[in-house]
């Protein structure tokens, strides 16, 4: 079996046991996730690769408290987004204009996925204006859409992750919808926004484990993972 094949719990399990290597499976696949989460609180491209590195890193030397009650997938995405908001009450950013909206009962998925060229030409100039209406949404329904939009969380991962209510999830979502639908259209696909493009994987990947081999060496043998 190739190592991208092995589920997260067998992953962690070999890494457990001295196979440290294949963490980099776990950073091929949770990379555009924690990119996305790290974008919709606000980060630029170069600091939202510098908080995913410390989460990684985090991560790896906590694996250990990984009780696998959850999913990785859903242990990471808190910690990601725990680090996104400390992080920016550190620096105390300005808060956002909360929009007042009204309640409404669409549900529907928003993205439809584009089949012909013209649509897909128009896809990449939706990403920008996606990314820069959501940044005029308040942070607590932007990570909500970031979540079950843009990498497919479902309402109970979700919940999981940002310690919330099934109706809390569901009403932010449906919130945030009405606010976008009045600036973009619904004729792309989430994979054009937020994108953490190839090369960019291959860096991280190369960033985390560097560090984690330069730290390992530090670490006394019976002290390591």
């Amino acid at each position: 079996m190739q190592p991208n094949q092995y589920s997260d719990f067998e992953i962690i399990d070999k890494i457990s046991g001295g196979e440290i290597k294949l963490y980099e499976v776990l950073i091929r696949r949770y990379n555009g996730l924690l990119y996305k989460i790290a974008r919709s609180y606000g980060y630029q491209h170069d600091d939202a690769q510098d908080l995913m590195q410390e989460v990684y890193i985090s991560a790896f030397y906590n694996l250990s408290k990984f009780e696998k009650r959850a999913s990785f997938k859903t242990w990471i995405t808190r910690i990601m987004v725990n680090e996104c908001f400390q992080k920016k009450q550190k620096l105390s950013f300005k808060k956002e204009i909360k929009v007042p909206m009204k309640e409404s009962e669409n549900t529907n998925p928003m993205f439809h996925q584009a089949h012909n060229s013209e649509k897909m030409l128009v896809n990449k100039e939706l990403g920008h204006v996606l990314e820069n209406a959501l940044h005029k949404i308040p942070e607590e329904y932007r990570i909500v859409f970031t979540l079950r939009e843009l990498n497919g969380l479902s309402t109970a991962e979700t919940m999981e992750a940002l310690n919330l209510s099934e109706s809390n999830v569901k009403v932010r979502l449906n919130r945030v919808k009405k606010m976008l639908r009045a600036e973009i259209e619904k004729m792309y696909s989430p994979t054009d926004i937020f994108e953490f493009n190839l090369i960019y994987c291959d860096r991280m990947v190369d960033r985390v484990m560097t560090e984690i081999e330069k730290r390992n060496n530090l670490i006394p043998a019976n002290e390591k993972l």
